[in-house]
């Protein structure tokens, strides 16, 4: 009998779809986030659970999005939100088996600085910036929008930090350090520094001055084989998301102060401050595909490996499975 040769990869993978699919049946529905904008936008469905009888989720919020990832691939939770080119090579990963069931966050970056000679990407030749995410959305706006601005990959200095709490804390001791921040993490940094100049540069206005579409940062995945198996909790999800993104944008005093009871932030004034700048949002559908196929065709230009190599199929969009455009 011939033996078959397998990676290491493909083993951990099939481990964790048999972990993942027994882990589901006749239990709530597990969602992983990063502390920020997407676990603000999931809070008046956090809310809600909390006070259900038989919950049907639980939640769990991380700060690192390799922990995140990690934990959806191995089946520790069911639905991840996670940035964008994140779920484009997860997919790859997967051979196909991860879907985007919404668009959860649009442009989120602020570029942060209490000097007066920065205000804007074309400003930052021959600086130091500060920021998180390397290897994910954060660094690949930042060096598009570099490149889109004619400077070269060697004109700035980007020095990572592993958490966006240590940026801040970076500018709160030299508030004229340059920083790229995600919110509501830009406007704390701007709070804490004491200095009256600091200012907020949208990298999301950045983006579209170079006439590259929808700058997409934060989506919802869930495996293809667990969507199959569990299409009305998918829905339910979905439903109950939507209408949380809703409530966010609606309530933002309220959701300031939920902010700050579940640890997002630690002032409920700078989380109101910060809301109506997180672009939280909902996208589903068509609206959806639209948005992040235009977003990855960008970075795949760019950097194909941001990506995973390739744009995705047409199974990587959930709703393009049977679900309704509601936008």
């Amino acid at each position: 009998m011939k033996k078959r040769m397998i990676s290491v990869w493909q083993a951990t993978f099939c481990m964790a779809l048999l972990l993942g699919n027994a882990a589901v049946a006749g239990e709530a529905g597990r969602v992983g986030s990063l502390k920020g904008p997407t676990s603000m936008g999931l809070l008046s469905f956090m809310e809600k659970e909390k006070e259900a009888e038989e919950p049907n989720f639980t939640f769990e919020m991380m700060t690192a999005a390799d922990e995140l990832s990690a934990k959806f691939i191995k089946g520790e939770i069911d639905f991840a939100l996670i940035p964008a080119n994140m779920a484009s090579i997860l997919y790859h990963k997967t051979e196909g088996n991860v879907q985007v069931a919404d668009i959860n966050t649009l442009g989120v970056l602020y570029l942060v600085t209490g000097r007066e000679d920065i205000r804007s990407v074309a400003d930052l030749q021959g600086n130091t910036v500060y920021m998180t995410g390397k290897g994910q959305t954060p660094e690949y706006v930042l060096r598009y929008l570099l490149e889109a601005n004619g400077l070269a990959e060697e004109d700035v200095t980007v020095e990572f930090k592993s958490e966006a709490t240590e940026v801040v804390s970076v500018l709160a001791q030299e508030p004229s350090a340059i920083a790229v921040l995600p919110q509501p993490f830009a406007t704390v940094a701007c709070a804490k520094s004491g200095n009256k100049n600091m200012v907020l540069s949208d990298l999301t206005k950045e983006w579209d001055a170079v006439g590259t579409g929808t700058l997409v940062t934060g989506v919802t995945v869930v495996k293809k084989d667990f969507a199959q198996a569990n299409p009305e909790l998918v829905e339910q999800f979905l439903e109950a998301h939507e209408a949380s993104a809703a409530f966010v944008n609606e309530n933002p005093a309220e959701t300031a102060r939920l902010t700050v009871s579940y640890g997002i932030m630690e002032q409920a004034e700078a989380a109101e401050m910060a809301i109506p700048k997180c672009n939280i949002t909902y996208l589903d559908g068509k609206d959806m595909q639209e948005a992040l196929t235009g977003y990855l065709q960008v970075l795949m230009e760019q950097n194909p490996d941001s990506i995973g190599g390739t744009i995705p199929g047409e199974d990587f969009y959930y709703n393009e499975n049977g679900k309704e455009n509601k936008n």
